[in-house]
């Protein structure tokens, strides 16, 4: 008789996620769904605040998990170009609403908050722990000296028109216009930067599996489809967390400034940037700085620029450049210092604790306000 081979079953849409990945999609599905019933329940508005801050959070996370898995089809190049179209989806819907809402202060100090978050915060805290396990780490500078130019120039762009109205130039009262051609440069060299992606130049994203668990491929079609749900519960998550940021900052007496600079900031970014603390845990600074680093960039040339066009076409209040003084030396201070520290190519506990030491001192310096 002969034995009768049995065909191992099919792997369904499900099979296709990893362990952790099922988890992170039913932790994020449950939170989004708590949120949205706590809003449409008018429930208290700092409860509806943290969750859809923490819904926010792991929506971040996916949306870059969805991206990392179109990209890897084409490269890291490619997956470069996607997070920076697509990997700031999230924090992108909280500026839209925020400024129909017409919080332009938070929306600045949100977004100058995602660069110092991911440039002083998270690298310090990649450099202290891989320089606690692992002594002085060296990298390769090559990548790392090109990302930390490309951020001084969109440092520079950021800064010129609250200059020119400070210093009361020719050019005052002209700062919408002289935002959005600052706005259109900084497009035009993140064009610029494209086909150097594409090569696998500095601004590409490592194809390094997440640290701890080996990635699981999707289906293209499955992941354009995560990607494009991700997106939606994204739009619908930021309206309830605009919606409950101003109530919920009167309720716990904080600044619209820190709300932002902090709060904000680190709601788009917390999840998604464990994996560069992760990869500097398991000794791999360059996949560690490569991560940190192309999360401040997109933020600086291209999320802030789309913003800022953006919101002289949907309505609602006009975001320029012209930022808070304090905004402006805090943001030079941390890209002078980071460029310094990464330019030898080396980074040890001690650099990492100044990191987050200078990011300590200027979160604290706008509780106030």
């Amino acid at each position: 008789m002969q034995k009768q081979v049995t065909q191992p079953p099919a792997r369904g849409w499900w099979g296709s996620f990893s362990g952790g990945q099922r988890r992170m999609l039913v932790i994020t599905a449950g939170v989004t769904l708590a949120a949205g019933i706590l809003s449409v329940a008018h429930a208290n508005a700092v409860l509806v605040f943290a969750v859809a801050g923490g819904s926010l959070a792991l929506l971040a996370a996916l949306v870059g998990t969805a991206t990392d898995q179109l990209g890897s089809r084409l490269g890291s190049g490619a997956t470069g170009v996607l997070q920076s179209a697509l990997g700031n989806l999230p924090e992108l819907f909280v500026g839209i609403f925020a400024l129909r809402a017409g919080l332009v202060g938070v929306v600045q100090a949100a977004l100058i908050g995602s660069i110092l978050g991911n440039s002083l915060l998270v690298l310090g805290l990649a450099f202290l722990v891989g320089g606690a396990k692992h002594g002085t780490q060296r990298f390769t500078a090559e990548a790392p000296r090109m990302m930390a130019i490309l951020t001084l120039l969109a440092v520079a762009a950021l800064i010129v028109p609250t200059i020119t109205q400070g210093l009361h130039t020719p050019a005052a009262g002209h700062e919408e216009t002289l935002s959005v051609i600052c706005a259109l440069v900084l497009l035009g060299i993140f064009a610029a930067s494209i086909p150097v992606s594409l090569q696998g130049g500095p601004t590409s994203v490592p194809t390094e599996d997440v640290p701890g668990e080996r990635s699981a491929e999707w289906p293209l079609a499955l992941a354009a489809l995560v990607l494009v749900l991700a997106g939606l519960a994204s739009a619908f998550v930021s309206d309830w967390f605009v919606s409950a940021l101003t109530p919920a900052i009167h309720v716990l007496h904080l600044s619209p400034a820190f709300t932002g600079l902090v709060v904000v900031a680190l709601a788009g970014n917390a999840v998604e940037n464990v994996v560069g603390v992760q990869f500097a845990a398991r000794n791999k600074p360059d996949y560690a700085i490569s991560v940190i680093l192309n999360s401040s960039l997109q933020v600086a040339l291209g999320l802030i620029p789309v913003l800022v066009l953006l919101s002289f076409v949907l309505g609602g209040a006009h975001l320029t450049l012209v930022l808070a003084p304090l905004l402006v030396v805090a943001l030079g201070l941390a890209a002078i210092l980071g460029t310094i520290i990464v330019y030898d190519g080396e980074s040890t506990w001690l650099e990492g604790l100044a990191l987050i030491g200078l990011y300590v001192m200027i979160a604290v310096a706008f509780w106030w306000g």
